[in-house]
């Protein structure tokens, strides 16, 4: 039996398609709404697994193309065409992260037999396809799909990594990709002196699709690895978010997703996690370090001018547009790119707007890592750069 999947972004493919190839069925798989067309005439499959909010592609075969397009809910004009234009009973089922009323009663009115709201169970897929079309064989559902799912989003994570050779967490990295298949991880690793690239291609081997190396020759600095890897990954159109996250998982993946979830369902363009709630215990006994951190966040947020708690938080996400706005030139230090990146805001949006573009949500656990501290001496440094930062950006 064969299944036509459409959606526009690899990984939700990739997903699907290994999921319902384990289970036996031919699967034919498309990125855009004029190719599963052209596919589903050619191919004539049982079912069309299609999502509803997919770009409306502008590619030279497509100028002369009369079909009506949904610019809202592309998606639907599979449905229209399938039901309305060829009047096929051929089942489709609508995956979206939508859940706008008036859009999916439209599907149903169209003719769509079922709908899916992402984020998807695999498992669950599985079981309402073999629902509406059957199956040729008694392969059982709940297999290494259980507890895998897609996200209601693609997210890209660039994790910078530096001599990280006997303290990378290889399977929580695995785990994690293995569970969310919305997610892609991008290590960059920054000209390592050790066998980090060793460690990290052995952590690739299986999980090609789900995790990328970009390998830098020569050590340039974590400001930079985080730069290139994110540059990297915003050639990926795939993406509804960008982000990056320290290697030492002191903000771990529940965390993160978190702030993905944040900006997913708000208008803000870039989420900063925000250590201030967890911090105070872990320094409380320091007071000389307390001091030291509390001044150089006071100084931060007067060269700033935001009342921003915590700006050196490693756990950051960002649409692709303030990839494409605040990264393309090389970052003047290596430890305060986070401030250099809401100072090029401020440059590019307007100060007022800037703020309303930026939310900094308090994470629910954050731990030092061993080496994670900085010394005293590294701390009068960073006062010298946010000085260097402060006349640049004026």
């Amino acid at each position: 039996m064969k299944i036509l999947i459409v959606d526009d972004q690899e990984l939700v493919l990739l997903s699907l398609n290994k999921c319902l190839t384990d289970l036996g069925y031919d699967v034919i798989s498309s990125n855009n709404v004029f190719d599963a067309i052209k596919k589903y005439d050619q191919y004539e499959p049982n079912l069309v697994i299609a999502d509803i909010n997919m770009p409306v592609l502008e590619i030279e075969s497509q100028k002369n193309d009369t079909t009506n397009i949904n610019e809202k809910a592309s998606g639907l004009e599979i449905v229209k065409y399938i039901k309305k234009i060829k009047k096929h009973d051929t089942p489709v089922m609508i995956l979206s992260g939508n859940n706008e009323e008036e859009i999916i009663v439209k599907g149903f009115e169209l003719g769509a037999a079922d709908y899916m709201k992402k984020p998807l169970s695999l498992s669950e897929i599985g079981a309402r396809v073999r629902r509406l079309i059957g199956s040729e064989n008694a392969i059982p559902l709940v297999d290494v799909n259980k507890n895998r799912s897609i996200q209601s989003t693609c997210t890209g994570v660039v994790i910078p990594c530096y001599n990280e050779e006997t303290r990378l967490s290889s399977d929580e990295f695995k785990a994690f990709v293995h569970r969310n298949l919305g997610y892609h991880l991008c290590f960059v690793n920054d000209g390592s002196k050790d066998n980090t690239l060793g460690v990290l291609q052995e952590l690739r081997k299986g999980n090609e699709d789900r995790i990328s190396i970009y390998d830098c020759e020569k050590n340039g600095g974590k400001a930079e690895a985080v730069r290139l890897g994110m540059l990297h990954l915003a050639k990926d159109n795939q993406f509804d978010y960008i982000g990056f996250l320290d290697a030492d998982l002191s903000t771990n993946f529940e965390d993160f997703d978190d702030l993905v979830q944040t900006i997913s369902n708000s208008n803000y363009k870039i989420v900063s996690g925000s250590r201030i709630n967890r911090m105070g215990a872990d320094i409380a006994k320091e007071s000389a370090r307390k001091i030291i951190s509390q001044g150089i966040n006071l100084i931060i947020r007067k060269t700033l001018g935001m009342d921003f708690k915590d700006t050196q938080c490693g756990a950051k996400v960002m649409t692709k547009e303030i990839v494409d706005k605040t990264f393309q030139k090389k970052f003047l230090t290596k430890w305060l790119f986070d401030v250099e990146i809401f100072m090029r805001m401020k440059k590019v949006y307007g100060s007022e707007q800037a703020k309303e573009l930026i939310c900094e949500k308090p994470l629910n656990r954050w731990v030092h890592m061993d080496g994670s501290k900085l010394s005293f001496k590294d701390s009068f440094k960073i006062v010298g750069q946010i000085g260097q930062i402060a006349v640049h950006y004026r």
